[in-house]
């Protein structure tokens, strides 16, 4: 798995938290650690600042919280979606900051997709007068059980991955979530008509028995409703705990399944994957995946068992062949963050673009806000009327009755090159309604 480098952007910085079970997660050559020191040593270095004058105080931080899975096994969407917030940072600091010059900082916190530890690192974000909005990380579970907690402090959630639609469609008013990911009525809407090219409209679903699942299950069956021609003959539920899903597979198999759908995340996907290459060819159905296995290392995980699969994954952006400015900028800012020299190499790319853009567009809402009040600038996402970002130009990001910023039209269907990079599918002939 490819780890952040010791690459520093000069207008970014991260501050730590240190988490229990000896977990210290940590952008190396970006963090900033505290560290306790003698009393002593503490009068001297204030009395010495005191006598330096006013000349050294620098503006308040503006700080961004990000709650997120790092340390969990095998997962790069932590570090991808922290990598896309501090390259924005960067940018951001290097124009000026916000509120007439106070810097962006981020301050990041490992929940390990556990959704007390997810609450308790709010609520203590949430304290912070000086937070003006916290970034999710990718299990929808985990953010789901969150939000009672962020409607209660009354604090911005940015969301760059979690997908489920209750995330956003959540029924509190105001509403203080605001996404710019993929919805699962989406994923269904591509992944779906994407099993009739490959002529498969007899359609089985292998979904994990979560929250997450059931909001894929519900936008499978409304698809289907709004579609006649595709049936889902069976659905299947897998646990986190299953050490082999080839008895669900052959299940969907035997009920006159064309093609699957799976929603899982990379250790998921393996096992199925493991499983199908495993049978004879003519027992190998087309798995269509929902995009969690690109938020951790399924591609060396799945080893060469890939290349025996016909798999695809639902996708909303790749900086692959990208020569605009603003992607060539970012990925740049990306590979010398990973210390890799291609693009190519680059993990979990929707993570980075969608908090990238993310961040500049709260900085804005900021700005907009004029003040670090978390209720106005939870108003300003509302009515910030454009932004020119890295995947389009939003026009608006956000409205009152919309807190999704993309849209059905940003999704695409991809497939793992034979390097791991995730690569775009041709979109001939691939209907979405």
């Amino acid at each position: 798995m490819r780890k952040l480098a010791k690459a520093e952007l000069s207008g970014a910085s991260a501050h730590t938290k240190l988490m229990p079970f000896g977990y210290k997660a940590e952008l190396s050559g970006m963090s900033a650690h505290t560290k306790l020191m003698p009393f002593g040593y503490n009068l001297i270095l204030s009395i010495s600042l005191f006598c330096c004058g006013i000349a050294l105080a620098q503006p308040q931080p503006v700080y961004l919280g990000l709650d997120a899975e790092f340390g969990y096994k095998g997962s790069t969407s932590a570090e991808a979606i922290e990598s896309g917030i501090l390259i924005a940072i960067d940018e951001i600091n290097k124009a000026g900051g916000v509120l007439k010059g106070r810097p962006l900082e981020l301050l990041k916190y490992a929940n390990h997709s556990v959704p007390a530890r997810s609450v308790a690192n709010i609520e203590e974000l949430a304290a912070n007068p000086d937070v003006a909005a916290v970034f999710c990380g990718r299990f929808s579970p985990t953010v789901l059980d969150s939000l009672a907690t962020i409607h209660q402090r009354r604090i911005p959630m940015l969301d760059p991955w979690a997908a489920a639609d209750g995330i956003v469609d959540n029924n509190y008013q105001p509403n203080y979530v605001f996404r710019l990911s993929l919805r699962d009525s989406w994923a269904m809407q591509a992944m779906i008509p994407y099993a009739g090219i490959k002529n498969a409209h007899d359609i089985g679903l292998l979904l994990l028995n979560t929250s997450w699942g059931r909001s894929n299950q519900k936008a499978a069956e409304t698809y289907r409703q709004q579609h006649p021609e595709y049936r889902i003959v069976a659905t299947h539920w897998y646990n986190w705990s299953d050490e082999s899903l080839l008895e669900k597979y052959m299940a969907l198999y035997q009920a006159g399944a064309q093609a699957i759908i799976m929603v899982g995340n990379a250790d998921d996907a393996v096992k199925l994957i493991h499983a199908e290459a495993s049978l004879p060819s003519s027992q190998r159905l087309p798995i269509i995946i929902h995009w969690g296995i690109t938020g951790g290392d399924f591609f060396n995980m799945a080893g060469s068992r890939l290349q025996e699969v016909d798999l695809s994954v639902v996708q909303t952006y790749s900086f692959l062949g990208k020569k605009d400015v603003a992607a060539q900028r970012v990925a740049e800012a990306a590979k010398r963050l990973y210390n890799v020299a291609d693009v190519r190499q680059l993990p979990s790319p929707v993570g980075i673009a969608h908090a990238y853009e993310l961040t500049h567009i709260l900085a804005k809402a900021i700005n907009q806000a004029g003040v670090l009040d978390r209720a106005k600038i939870r108003d300003a996402l509302e009515h910030i009327k454009s932004y020119a970002g890295l995947i389009k130009t939003y026009r608006p990001p956000f409205t009152a009755a919309r807190h999704d910023a993309l849209d059905l039209k940003d999704v695409f269907m991809a497939r793992y090159a034979a390097d791991g990079a995730i690569e775009p599918v041709p979109a001939v002939g691939q209907r979405r309604q």
